[in-house]
């Protein structure tokens, strides 16, 4: 597979968690930092590491790269939790800390947690609203149409801003995140859709009079270097299969031109035949919506991405093999390392 060379990529990111596997997340983090990747990025996967617990483990053994969550579902914590799990991770990386939230899907939050999925763009708008009063150390009451809270103060506020990023998929909440983020995070888009995304954030952020232009963008790629691609295509496909079915990622892909695909997956889903589900997954999705292939063709997706409109690429290897996680980590490293 030939030697490492330095990614053009002038911001690169890794995704946690990995493998459901606190050391293995501690590990990577620490040496992700000393191979030059600028920010790591952690997912609420709702049934793994919990996120603020992965972002504190990086952050006690890294001492530059940024960490951000990307993300942590709006309905899955109660307020004062989202803000004091925030504001502790801030503390102990001062000046480095993003919190990024999404509303996330049904499955998530109804169908595990038994929270009602409901108005998503209130409670996305809300949320963020109110964690910037309590990150901020204000004393906050505040009564809105999905949230609640009264008399609430943060007992030890994080030293610095934390910024506050949302996930967004779709027009409304693209142009909702231009409104009041501080960046966007998207994930399984072809390069394709980037710029008419984009175009969303620069409306929303229009509308209240911001530069959505200046918005940093940071997207997740299900990446893996390998010399042997179709085997990594099947590999995905058992992922992206059940991922796509769910109602968000289904509208999601057909809205990015996968419209045949979208209604092949959500078929085969609601006749339980997981086999056809995951079969319904083409060669050519996973080739748009993945990243596959020798270190040079990473690179080369990754830049185009990045020429779309991307600020801050993140890559997340799909396979929970420790040794592909790493080929795939030290030959697409950024530069200087």
């Amino acid at each position: 597979m030939g030697a490492r060379m330095a990614s053009p990529i002038p911001r690169l990111g890794v995704s946690l968690p990995l493998p459901p596997d606190l050391d293995m997340c501690r590990r990577v983090a620490e040496h992700a930092e000393i191979l030059g990747y600028e920010s790591l990025w952690i997912a609420d996967t709702g049934a793994g590491p919990d996120a603020f617990v992965v972002a504190a483990v990086a952050a006690g053994v890294t001492r530059r790269a940024r960490i951000g969550t990307a993300v942590i579902p709006v309905y899955t914590r109660a307020l004062p939790v989202h803000a004091a799990g925030a504001g502790s991770v801030a503390q102990l990386a001062p000046g480095r800390f993003v919190l990024g939230l999404g509303v996330s899907s049904e499955t998530i939050v109804d169908t595990w947690g038994g929270v009602p999925f409901e108005k998503p763009f209130a409670r996305m708008r809300e949320t963020v609203t109110v964690l910037r009063q309590m990150l901020a150390g204000e004393r906050v009451s505040f009564e809105g149409k999905t949230v609640r809270t009264k008399n609430f103060r943060l007992v030890s506020p994080p030293p610095r801003p934390v910024p506050i990023y949302v996930a967004a998929l779709m027009p409304p909440m693209l142009e909702l995140a231009g409104e009041i983020a501080d960046g966007v995070i998207l994930n399984f888009m072809p390069v394709e859709a980037v710029p008419r995304m984009l175009a969303h954030v620069r409306k929303g952020a229009q509308r209240v009079g911001r530069d959505g232009a200046e918005l940093e963008v940071v997207a997740r790629f299900q990446t893996l270097v390998t010399d042997d691609v179709p085997a990594a295509r099947g590999a995905i496909r058992h992922m992206m299969g059940p991922y796509f079915a769910t109602s968000v990622y289904n509208r999601f892909v057909a809205w990015c031109g996968f419209a045949e695909e979208a209604r092949a997956i959500d078929a085969a889903w609601r006749a339980k035949d997981r086999a056809r589900n995951v079969a319904a997954v083409t060669d050519h999705m996973v080739d748009r919506l993945a990243i596959i292939g020798t270190p040079e063709h990473c690179r080369k997706r990754l830049a185009a991405f990045v020429k779309a409109g991307v600020t801050t690429p993140m890559i997340q290897p799909f396979l929970f093999d420790e040794a592909a996680i790493w080929r795939t980590f030290e030959a697409l490293a950024p530069a200087g390392a």
